[in-house]
């Protein structure tokens, strides 16, 4: 598979991020090259992006409103803390699996 540096990708080749700024999709076409850099956060091991051909990329899919209620239902799901039952307001962290105030023992005043 041919390998470029970094930013210097031939025209027409984007990376799935690039696609979907311009609003497109790989659409199931196969991978047809990759950028490659090395990172501090990597420790100076080797990072891959795969290239697709934009003559070949799809429109995004439009939000129906099945997949916008299937996807309130989930970010709900990651708000909602198991312990106390409670809408935290934000996403549990996965570390704690909880919220924090029940992570930390703290117990909520009845409202």
């Amino acid at each position: 598979m041919p390998t470029y540096p970094r930013k210097l990708a031939p025209e027409g080749l984007l990376t799935r991020r690039q696609l979907r700024a311009r609003g497109l999709r790989p659409g199931g076409q196969d991978v047809v090259a990759q950028v490659g850099w090395r990172s501090r956060l990597s420790r100076g091991e080797p990072v891959f992006a795969y290239l697709y051909r934009l003559d070949r990329a799809k429109p995004v899919r439009p939000m129906t409103p099945g997949r916008r209620a299937a996807l309130a239902a989930a970010n709900r799901a990651r708000r909602l803390c198991p312990a106390c039952r409670r809408d935290a307001g934000y996403v549990l962290p996965l570390h704690l699996g909880t919220c924090v105030p029940c992570a930390d023992g703290w117990t909520l005043a009845a409202a």
